[in-house]
């Protein structure tokens, strides 16, 4: 008797059935990704607070970051920030020592979900090398804030593992712990804000 194919796909809340191992950019909504990064908690869980410290908390600030640390850039790279961690709406938030004991296909899966959202919002499926490069940065600062403030990192090792960020880069930042649905609506508003706005 022939072996049924296990499934590959996950239904959205939208009602799209995404292929994770051949995702196409018409089954991605920005409602799906909202929705899943504001209810996947970022550090497994392991962070100070009433509520889970999420994805797209995370998304927000490393976009604010990139910003921050890029002036210049136009707003389809500050909409690259926004969505650098998109595939997690689907495949969860793994911690880095997770990945390396996964190994390259994690890495191989996540490249294909993040094609296939940049290519539905517009932007190429690869990002520029130095595009990439800077958000990597703006994403680092980003863990050394959590690490310290929620993470219950010392500074000493944050500084170690992420990089000591400048004062400016982070002065008057501040970590937030919201709903996950208050987050979502943030996230959905400022995707909005960043795909309704030409580029200078």
């Amino acid at each position: 008797m022939a072996k049924t194919p296990a499934r590959a796909w996950q239904r959205m809340l939208s009602g799209r059935r995404l292929d994770l191992l051949d995702p196409t950019p018409v089954d991605i909504e920005i409602e799906d990704i909202a929705h899943g990064l504001a209810f996947v908690a970022r550090w497994n869980g392991q962070t100070l607070g009433d509520w889970p410290y999420s994805v797209a908390e995370h998304s927000l600030l490393v976009e604010q970051l990139f910003c921050r640390m890029n002036p210049q850039a136009p707003l389809k790279w500050c909409l690259a920030a926004l969505l650098h961690d998109a595939p997690e709406y689907v495949i969860g938030d793994m911690i880095s020592p997770v990945k390396a004991a996964v190994g390259p296909g994690y890495g191989a899966l996540d490249e294909r979900l993040a094609a296939a959202v940049h290519l539905r919002f517009g932007l190429p499926a690869v990002l520029p090398g130095p595009v990439k490069a800077a958000i990597k940065r703006a994403d680092r600062v980003s863990a050394w804030m959590e690490a310290i403030h929620i993470a219950g990192f010392r500074k000493d090792e944050a500084d170690r593992l992420f990089g000591t960020p400048q004062g400016q880069v982070i002065s008057g930042l501040v970590i937030q712990l919201r709903p996950p649905a208050q987050v979502r609506s943030e996230f959905l508003k400022r995707h909005a804000t960043l795909t309704c706005t030409p580029d200078a």
